[in-house]
C-alpha cells in the first residue's frame, strides 16, 4: 500500500456538492491499494501513519506524533497513486487492486487507525471527490509498505 502523509491544519472532502468528510488539526492521507497488497499492508501502514512523528513539540522539533497532539487523520482512497508514468505520457493503472479488494483494505486501514484511539473521516469510494486541505509547514511524507524511500 501506498500513502501521501500530509500535515493539515484542516481538511475536507466534498462529493456533488456535498461536505462528506472533515478534520481540524491532524493528518490527510491519500491511500493507494496495489495488486499484492493484504492485510499485514493496511496493518503496517496504519500503525507507521498513527505513529509518525511529524508534530512539533514544545522545543520545536517533530517529535510528535498523532496520538500525542489529540489529531484527527482524513483518510481518501487514490488508486492513482498507483500509476506508472515510466513509459509514455499516459500513467498506467494495472498496479491497481480492483475495487472490491481495494475497498476492503482501505476500510481495513482506517480500522487499524481508529484501533489506535485516532478519529478518522473518510472520503467516498470510487466517488469523484474535491479534497480540499491547509498543508501545515508544508509536511508531506510517502509511506509505501513494499518500498523503501
Amino acid at each position: 500500500m501506498r500513502a501521501v502523509v500530509q500535515r493539515v491544519s484542516r481538511a475536507s472532502v466534498t462529493v456533488d456538492d456535498e461536505r462528506v468528510a472533515s478534520v481540524g488539526r491532524g493528518l490527510c492521507v491519500l491511500v493507494g491499494v496495489g495488486n499484492g497488497d493484504g492485510e499485514a499492508d493496511a496493518d503496517l501502514l496504519a500503525e507507521k501513519v498513527v505513529g509518525l512523528r511529524v508534530f512539533e513539540d514544545d522545543a520545536g522539533k517533530m517529535n510528535l506524533a498523532l496520538p500525542d497532539v489529540g489529531g484527527e487523520l482524513l483518510a481518501v482512497s487514490q488508486f492513482t497513486l498507483l500509476g506508472d508514468a515510466r513509459k509514455g505520457r499516459r500513467p498506467s493503472f494495472v498496479g491497481a487492486m480492483e475495487p472490491v479488494g481495494a475497498k476492503a483494505l482501505f476500510e481495513r486501514f482506517c480500522d487499524a487507525c481508529r484501533a489506535q484511539g485516532v478519529p478518522v473521516a473518510t472520503g467516498r469510494f470510487r466517488a469523484d471527490m474535491q479534497v480540499e486541505l491547509v498543508n501545515d509547514g508544508p509536511v508531506t511524507i510517502l509511506v509505501d509498505t513494499k518500498r523503501v524511500f
